[in-house]
């Protein structure tokens, strides 16, 4: 029997090595349990979110997993509050990665979460870990963990360099 989470990602089954981390997700703010994916990229209930680079080719599953797991729908790039988070849908020949992630910290909280969402190595759009690492370190980020979050698409965690923005 295969086990499949919410946005189609294979699962180990109950019982194997691992468990707790692969087949179980969180609790959202009404109680529901949520994507264990979505969960790990640390988002959590009543945050905000904001997604930039939405396109047709976005994973939609994955889009609905962290919507699950902070209990609202992700905001636009036009959003001018404060967020607690963002998640940016990158593919090579968007343009300059550096100005995007300048502009994705222009209201993130001092802490927020930012990941950086490209299409795996293979897939149309791919965008090289040397590419991130550049536009990340002139942004004043660094590259941290990367993640397969998606059957096409792969996440990776973008954290203040310890300097003042």
């Amino acid at each position: 029997m295969d086990y499949v989470c919410a946005h189609g990602m294979r699962l180990a089954p109950p019982g194997r090595l691992g468990r707790a981390k692969t087949t179980e997700g969180t609790t959202n703010h009404v109680g529901q349990q949520t994507d264990p994916l979505a969960a790990r990229l640390g988002f959590g209930p009543g945050q905000v979110v904001q997604e930039f680079g939405w396109g047709d080719d976005v994973d939609e599953g994955l889009r609905a997993a962290i919507e699950d797991v902070v209990g609202s729908e992700l905001v636009d790039e036009d959003y001018d509050d404060v967020t607690d988070g963002v998640i940016v849908w990158w593919r090579d020949g968007d343009g300059d990665l550096t100005d995007m992630l300048v502009d994705a910290l222009t209201v993130l909280d001092d802490g927020g979460l930012v990941w950086l969402l490209t299409p795996k190595p293979g897939r149309d759009g791919h965008v090289g870990h040397n590419e991130i690492q550049e536009a990340a370190t002139t942004a004043g980020l660094h590259a941290m963990t990367t993640l397969a979050v998606a059957s096409d698409w792969s996440a990776t965690k973008l954290a203040n360099r310890g300097r003042g923005r």
